[in-house]
């Protein structure tokens, strides 16, 4: 990099617009959506798609339902134009599907391109040239004028061209970009789109669509508004006129300047499912769509098996979803952090049906979108012990008490830690059973049974102890009482008990119960110990029997 001052680069020019409306606007409505992921994304990848593959994409488009789609550039590759002639021959455009194709303004491409829509019942034909400074200088050596009598013979070509289609009743509308549009000054690209909307005469019921696309992404996306603004507003044909915006990624911020292109007025948005296109990308209509959708707005997509398009995408495009990606990506609702944990498990009990998503990290319900509740919450060694109680309770039913969910999390992060990974479900679930459960130590317990609950409660239990069996008798207000009178007939340090709780896991007849209990011999911390049996009373004296083994080893 250079050191400061950086003169290699200069701050993009702001627009001169004082009376700007845009910032002061809201989002009302879904936009028009037209996916280009077929062309635009298509070309950008490195093994374009084969045509079986872009007929499954297509009708994966068409399911979640895209009436404007790009289905390719039928005048640059043979693959292209048979894929136009298959989606058509094989009637496979469905009645309220508008397929759209791609064409340079040049008179050869656009004989070639209508060749391959002979049969279509309504087509978008993409009209497109290079109007920025450096492209007029650098690519064609032409000044404005001669810019704008290519885009204009184009059109009037095409009018001339398209009459026998017309004929056969295909109904064809205009789409005109001013390729690299916000790199070029407003005043000549308001020129060119007008000098392209007088020679198509466009109609309230039957507009032009003219595209601004952000062909390389230069200036923060208040600009790009801002230029969007400027044209809406100086287009003497703005009743008869679509306002399409298609923006790139090249600052990360192609989701900002097309949220606040359709606050300055932008009625149509072209991009890709997930964003794929060239260099860092295009629009991600997935993300544009759910924001809306996640401030009460239906984006008239459906969304709801968003596994299952993005299983599509992969296997057809060879790209992989990233798992930072918002809505999509296998970590997009997954919280490591405890202090996230927690808030994700407090407020996800407070809330209740017909009442508005409010989960604290969480902005979108996952079910909305066909995700799991289960990947919301992930253990690694940054995790607290509500995230662990979390994973415990939803995956196996287990509800810890806090003090445990306390000692458990700090053993989980060491484990974690120690693995150098995250931990699974099941390798927590293992760490519990393990630790407080399944304990081998010097007591084993080989009968209990009450004798006597008519007052005082009476009870009997042999046990096991360095090598002895004893039975013994004990004492007390409960079994739980009374089986700790007669633990202190054994030769070891006397307890007491601090905590104790139950509840069901499972339902049904054969339902178990699991008992958690917390000891305390004289001057040691206390030891938790789970016993889990279908009779309430012999879980907590497993529960017992597991915290007194934990107690005397140490």
């Amino acid at each position: 990099m250079q050191p400061p001052p950086v003169t290699k680069y200069r701050p993009f020019p702001k627009v001169s617009l004082p009376d700007r409306t845009w910032p002061d606007r809201e989002i009302s409505r879904a936009p028009v959506w037209c996916s280009v992921d077929l062309r635009d994304g298509n070309q950008a990848l490195a093994q374009p798609m084969s045509v079986p593959e872009k007929i499954e994409y297509f009708e994966m488009l068409t399911g979640i339902g895209f009436k404007e789609i790009e289905i390719g550039f039928p005048s640059a590759s043979q693959i292209e134009f048979d894929f136009c002639r298959r989606l058509i021959e094989e009637n496979r455009i469905p009645e309220d599907v508008t397929v759209q194709i791609l064409c340079q303004c040049r008179e050869d491409l656009i004989t070639r391109s209508l060749e391959a829509l002979q049969g279509v019942r309504r087509v978008i034909f993409h009209l497109y040239n290079s109007t920025s400074p450096k492209q007029r200088e650098y690519v064609f050596g032409a000044g404005c004028d001669e810019i704008v009598a290519i885009a204009t013979r184009a059109v009037r070509f095409l009018k001339n061209s398209m009459q026998p289609l017309v004929g056969e009743g295909t109904h064809i509308r205009l789409e005109y970009s001013p390729e690299s549009f916000t790199s070029t000054e407003l005043e000549f690209a308001l020129r060119i789109c007008e000098a392209v909307t007088d020679e198509w005469q466009p109609t309230p019921s039957d507009p032009i669509i003219l595209n601004l696309p952000a062909t390389v992404e230069y200036a923060t996306p208040n600009v790009h508004a801002d230029q969007i603004e400027w044209m809406g507003r100086h287009l003497s044909r703005r009743e008869s006129t679509i306002l399409s915006v298609h923006t790139h990624n090249d600052r990360g911020t192609g989701t900002a300047a097309t949220e606040l292109a359709l606050l300055a007025g932008a009625d149509r948005v072209e991009g890709t499912l997930f964003g794929v296109g060239e260099r860092t990308g295009n629009l991600d209509i997935v993300t544009v769509a759910l924001n809306l959708y996640t401030h009460g707005i239906h984006p008239g997509l459906d969304f709801s098996r968003l596994n299952a398009i993005r299983d599509t995408y992969e296997r057809c495009t060879r790209m992989e979803i990233h798992p930072r990606h918002p809505y999509a990506g296998d970590l997009a609702f997954t919280a490591f952090s405890g202090s996230h944990q927690d808030a994700i498990k407090k407020s996800w009990a407070r809330q209740q049906p017909g009442r508005p998503w409010d989960v604290l990290y969480i902005p979108i319900d996952p079910a909305d979108i066909g995700r799991s509740y289960k990947a919301i919450i992930r253990i690694n060694s940054q995790s607290g012990k509500g995230g662990v109680a979390y994973v415990l309770e939803s995956e196996f039913g287990y509800q810890l008490p806090k003090p445990l969910q306390k000692e458990l999390g700090r053993m989980v992060n060491a484990l974690s830690d120690d693995k150098g990974t995250e931990l699974s479900a099941e390798e927590i679930r293992d760490l519990f059973e393990k630790t407080y459960i399944v304990r081998e130590g010097q007591v084993v317990l080989r009968e209990f049974r009450a004798l006597d609950r008519t007052g005082e409660v009476v009870i009997e239990t042999r046990l096991r102890h360095a090598g002895e069996e004893h039975v013994l008798q004990g004492r007390g207000n409960g079994p739980i009482a009374a089986f700790v009178d007669a633990l202190g007939r054994l030769p070891i340090p006397p307890m007491e008990i601090l905590n104790y709780s139950e509840h069901s896991l499972g339902a049904g007849a054969g339902a178990q119960a699991v008992s958690y209990i917390e000891i305390r011999s004289a001057g040691a911390r206390g030891f938790f110990g789970v016993g889990i049996d279908t009779n309430i009373e012999l879980a907590s004296i497993h529960a017992i029997v597991s915290a007194v083994n934990r107690s005397l080893a140490g």
